[in-house]
């Protein structure tokens, strides 16, 4: 019988701390560091080490096994010459002692079928910047047994995702997490390093994102990364504050309800003169309407005025209601902004751009949502360089709803906005 000290390690050094007993284990970085072969080689180990053992590996949409790592597993029981103490199957792999390592998607689990997972001991998260608070909430309380372990690797991408909140920005006890990198691998191959040389020379602006493990910022394409800058140079990125005798405008791009749902985007924004002050950002993904009205008004935005894109006359998945309706009922004026055709997501990018050198931004609040449109780019034909559109990935709903503001939005200088009746509040006067 094999144990871990009989085996050659294949991994970088960097990752020995997580050797160590922890309930959470992390490890972020950029391409090359080997996260992925380490925990496919600790999972081998431990099947080795625990006879018996279950362990189960996640991604958030898996479906079908080529997407999973099933094959990683597969190649490090080979390298490391125990190939007699498994067993593979199509959809498996028995370990000794009865134990088994299977593999499946987040998206595909509700309340009631994750329980299929209670008594695995390890749960191993790939591709962890992809996984939705949602099925995070439900994997924790499941992978529950004596010294179980629930296992994480991911590229970072944005500050907001779950894992990063979770484990990074709030960083648990009894979590190890480490961050690796390509320098930190002594067996980084050279294949690899030319590559790193090539990225560094060609697309310095996505570099630190895949190599250094930075998060996602813009790069070629990115229709908004400029203006964005801009408005960091001239101090319209810091503390905005709202103006209590005007409106306050909530922008939405409506996702939906359940696992697979888009990503339901609100900005909240006033006019004033000139200016364009934007004042916070919401987000979510898979929640009732509920939600963001609960969102709107616990964060003070109780009264503003919601601006919904066309598809807010259309009825929600859940109660058979209309958007509209449904935050009328709540008590918010609601507009709906008409379908713009076939040229629509054109006409939103150009309307931002032509007013983002009049936004000013609240840096916390925003910053999710500036992450976004910060990102957001066009597709490419590679063969024949040309544009093709934007792409549509989780940064498009932010800017879907930003773009919509931009449209919707009204000068107030302009004779109706000028004229409209301004309620002040009566401080006690009669």
């Amino acid at each position: 019988m094999l144990t871990q000290s009989t085996l050659k390690l294949e991994t970088p050094r960097v990752f020995l701390p997580l050797l160590e007993p922890a309930r959470y284990k992390g490890a972020y970085g950029g391409r090359g560091s080997g996260k992925s072969h380490f925990f496919g080689e600790l999972a081998v180990e431990e099947c080795l080490r625990e006879r018996g053992m279950l362990i189960v590996c996640i991604r958030e949409l898996q479906r079908t096994l080529a997407q999973s790592s099933k094959r990683l597993i597969e190649s490090k029981i080979q390298s490391l010459g125990v190939g007699r103490e498994f067993k593979v199957w199509q959809d498996r792999i028995e370990t000794p002692g009865d134990g088994v390592i299977i593999f499946t998607g987040m998206q595909d689990h509700t309340a009631e079928s994750i329980k299929s997972l209670e008594g695995f001991r390890r749960a191993w998260i790939e591709e962890a910047q992809s996984l939705s608070a949602r099925s995070l909430t439900l994997l924790r309380p499941t992978i529950r047994a004596e010294d179980s372990e629930i296992w994480a690797s991911w590229n970072p991408r944005r500050k907001a995702d779950a894992i990063e909140e979770f484990l990074r920005i709030k960083a648990p006890l009894g979590a190890a997490v480490v961050k690796s990198n390509w320098r930190d691998n002594p067996w980084f191959p050279k294949v690899l390093e030319d590559e790193r040389q090539l990225d560094l020379k060609l697309y310095p602006e996505r570099y630190d994102h895949i190599w250094e493990g930075d998060y996602a910022k813009a790069f070629e394409g990115a229709y908004f990364a400029a203006a964005l800058g801009k408005a960091r140079a001239e101090g319209r990125i810091g503390r905005v504050a709202a103006d209590p005798l005007l409106p306050i405008r909530a922008i939405f791009d409506l996702g939906g309800s359940g696992a697979t749902a888009d990503a339901m985007a609100i900005w909240v924004a006033q006019w004033i003169g000139k200016e364009i002050r934007v004042l916070d950002y919401i987000e979510g993904i898979g929640q009732v309407l509920a939600y963001y009205v609960t969102e709107l008004r616990s964060r003070g935005w109780g009264k503003a005025i919601c601006i919904l894109p066309h598809d807010g006359v259309n009825s929600n998945n859940i109660t058979g209601k209309r958007y509209e309706d449904h935050l009328r009922d709540a008590e918010f004026e609601v507009i709906v902004i008409p379908n713009q055709g076939k040229g629509a997501a054109a006409m939103r990018i150009e309307a931002a751009r032509r007013l983002l050198p009049q936004c000013s931004f609240d840096e916390v609040k925003t910053e999710a949502g500036r992450d976004a449109l910060g990102y957001y780019h066009e597709r490419k034909d590679e063969t024949r360089n040309i544009g093709l559109g934007p792409d549509h990935d989780w940064s498009s709903h932010a800017a879907d709803a930003f773009g919509l503001m931009c449209v919707a939005y009204e000068d107030p200088g302009r004779t109706k906005a000028f004229s409209r009746k301004i309620n002040y509040p009566k401080a006690g006067v009669a």
